[in-house]
């Protein structure tokens, strides 16, 4: 069955660095744009970036372009958040997900499989 399984998480100093994985299984990974996720307490489930296919191309919200970056290793079905420079409100469940639309999806209703989600906590 298909499977996104997020990695990575913990708690980081504001200024720190993670890095996430969400490995994938069970459908073909490489045919899917891979995106990434977060929501915080009480608040609704925010999109961070994407990447497409091939791994040639991110789009990352304004929130933390320049600090995120994502990429993807097709050979090993699995997709990174490279998170730099971390603040207190970076703190969240971060969540992969895959869409088979192409372009930018940028909306939950856009993605078709989930992961469990992993906690990120930035705090001294």
């Amino acid at each position: 069955q298909v499977q996104l399984l997020e990695s990575g998480g913990g708690l980081v100093q504001p200024g720190g660095s993670l890095r996430l994985s969400c490995a994938a299984s069970g459908f073909t990974f490489a045919r899917y744009i891979m995106g990434w996720f977060r929501q915080a307490p009480g608040k609704e489930r925010e999109y961070m970036g994407s990447i497409n296919w091939s791994g040639t191309s991110t789009t990352y919200s304004d929130s933390v372009k320049g600090r995120f970056t994502i990429s993807r290793d097709n050979a090993k079905n699995t997709v990174y958040l490279q998170m730099n420079s971390l603040k207190p409100e970076d703190t969240a469940v971060y969540f992969c997900a895959a869409s088979p639309i192409q372009g930018t999806p940028r909306t939950r209703s856009q993605y078709d499989y989930w992961g469990q989600g992993t906690q990120v906590t930035v705090s001294s």
